[in-house]
């Protein structure tokens, strides 16, 4: 079954219409910046002064899609660029994802199933200027282990 979005060739005309999407629902502001180091994309708009900041991983990605194509001495690549292919497509792959959860997103506020708050608040910037789902994992207990839950 080939991986979701590995198809994608919007790349930049898919921020634009994150941008459009936002807009139309009533954000001021709106930036995006691709952070090469941390191999993420961010993606910040804020509306009636709620800042929100989302970043995606394109290492994330990149790390699925080898999982799917597995390298092979066959190939008439090297694996480093065949490491190369699967970080280029996720550039291409996330901001098509991202998209499309966005436009899902705001499309449940639109038509009222679940309010602006409830969908965007783990992005939310606090006045440290971190989300507010890293204040809130903090006040969670650690999560179960795996074995934990295959052992019941």
């Amino acid at each position: 079954m080939p991986l979701p979005y590995e198809n994608a060739t919007a790349g930049q005309n898919a921020l634009t219409e994150i941008e459009r999407i936002l807009q139309g629902f009533g954000c001021s502001k709106f930036g995006v910046m691709r952070d090469y180091d941390a191999g993420e994309l961010l993606l910040q708009f804020e509306w009636r002064s709620r800042q929100i900041s989302l970043r995606v991983s394109f290492e994330g990605y990149a790390a699925a899609w080898l999982r799917e194509h597995l390298y092979s001495c066959r190939m008439k690549r090297t694996q480093d660029h065949h490491k190369e292919r699967a970080l280029k497509q996720s550039e291409i792959a996330a901001p098509s994802i991202l998209r499309d959860w966005v436009k899902a997103q705001v499309t449940t506020i639109e038509v009222g199933l679940i309010p602006f708050d409830h969908v965007f608040m783990p992005y939310m910037l606090a006045h440290d200027g971190r989300p507010l789902v890293e204040h809130a994992v903090k006040l969670l207990p650690p999560p179960e282990r795996e074995e934990d839950e295959l052992a019941r």
